[in-house]
């Protein structure tokens, strides 16, 4: 998390923007809800999404948006950064930088290929990028169920680069949720002044 002189003073009065990526499988989704109650409490902002989905279509707990009124909302400037996956609108408060300015980290879920609506958002930007092995990433993908086995087939040879909007941080989530969580959270504490680093077994 962010850098703090003994006395309290900030070397750097903005807090970092953690943005987490991550393909379908690897366990994102688990490792940011499990930090955000670890994480209870504290400074660290937790985003919540703007989706063009309904609240209640399962997943997220999101801000359900109309298409229409995110794309007023998009124009007006109300979203720090937005993009567009499945068909659908994701956006991000801009009331966020408020929280950035004032020092507080905030975590937010979004997609490799949306990184780069990031860039210059806020001088302080880290990627977290979760990985899994591919086998562990198909038992997943195969236990919840949602996906034939093409569709799970074709993610797994999926390949998407991460464009160099920000310094990355590998994180893997490749044995159990807590040890994934410790990760994450060890992730956070350590981004202070980094630029390529992998959190993993034996690193």
């Amino acid at each position: 998390m962010s850098d703090a002189h003994p006395d309290g003073d900030r070397r750097d009065p903005w807090g970092i923007l953690f943005l987490v990526v991550g393909p379908s499988g690897v366990g994102k989704d688990t490792l940011i809800d499990a930090a955000r109650v670890r994480l209870s409490g504290s400074a660290v902002v937790f985003a919540r999404r703007v989706i063009t989905r309904p609240a209640d279509a399962g997943g997220e707990a999101h801000e359900e948006m109309a298409p229409d009124a995110f794309e007023a909302a998009a124009r007006a400037g109300d979203f720090m950064a937005w993009w567009r996956a499945h068909g659908l609108g994701y956006g991000l408060r801009r009331e966020l930088l408020d929280a950035l300015r004032a020092g507080r980290d905030v975590v937010a879920n979004t997609s490799r290929q949306a990184l780069t609506a990031f860039a210059g958002v806020a001088p302080r930007i880290v990627v977290l990028s979760i990985t899994a092995p591919p086998e562990l990433v198909r038992a997943r993908l195969e236990a919840r169920g949602r996906e034939d086995a093409a569709a799970v087939a074709d993610r797994l040879a999926r390949k998407v680069a991460i464009p160099p909007v920000a310094p990355v941080v590998e994180i893997a989530n490749d044995t159990d949720v807590d040890t994934g969580v410790a990760r994450f959270l060890a992730a956070l504490r350590a981004a202070g002044d980094v630029s390529a680093v992998r959190i993993s077994s034996g690193e």
